[in-house]
C-alpha cells in the first residue's frame, strides 16, 4: 500500500510539474498577441499646419501630432494635388481619448505606417 501512495504521488507531481510548463509556454504566446493588438485601420489623412484628421467609412480621428505622424505628412506630400487633399493610407495606431475640449472626442497616434494606398503620385502624373 505504501508503495502504491508513493508511485501515486510521484505522478500527482509529474502532472502538476508539466502543467506549470505548460503555462511557462504559454506566457510569450499571450505577449505576442497583446502587441498585435493594436488596431490596423485604412482611411484618408489630412495635414493642415500642425493638425491631422484620419477619416475612415465609420469613424473620424484627430491625429496626435510626433515624429510617426511628421513623417507620414512628408510620406503623402507627393501624393496631395492641392494641399487639402486627403491621402489614402492604411496604418496601425493606438485609440486615446482626445485630451483637447473642442474637436473630436478620440485621437488616434500613430504607431505604424503600413502603407500608402494613392497609386500615383501627383508629380508622376504632371510629368507624363
Amino acid at each position: 500500500m505504501k508503495k502504491f501512495l508513493f508511485i501515486l504521488s510521484i505522478m500527482i507531481l509529474a502532472v502538476a510539474c508539466q502543467d506549470e510548463s505548460r503555462q511557462e509556454l504559454m506566457g510569450p504566446a499571450e505577449a505576442e498577441e497583446e502587441q498585435d493588438s493594436i488596431p490596423t485601420l485604412t482611411g484618408e489623412i489630412i495635414f493642415v499646419g500642425e493638425t491631422a484628421v484620419f477619416r475612415g467609412d465609420s469613424f473620424v480621428y484627430g491625429v496626435s501630432i510626433d515624429s510617426i505622424s511628421k513623417s507620414l505628412a512628408e510620406q503623402v506630400k507627393p501624393y496631395q494635388k492641392e494641399d487639402f487633399d486627403m491621402v489614402s493610407v492604411k496604418i496601425k495606431g493606438k485609440i486615446v481619448p482626445s485630451s483637447n475640449q473642442e474637436g473630436w472626442e478620440e485621437n488616434i497616434e500613430i504607431r505604424e505606417i503600413i502603407e500608402i494606398l494613392e497609386t500615383e503620385k501627383v508629380s508622376e502624373e504632371i510629368e507624363e
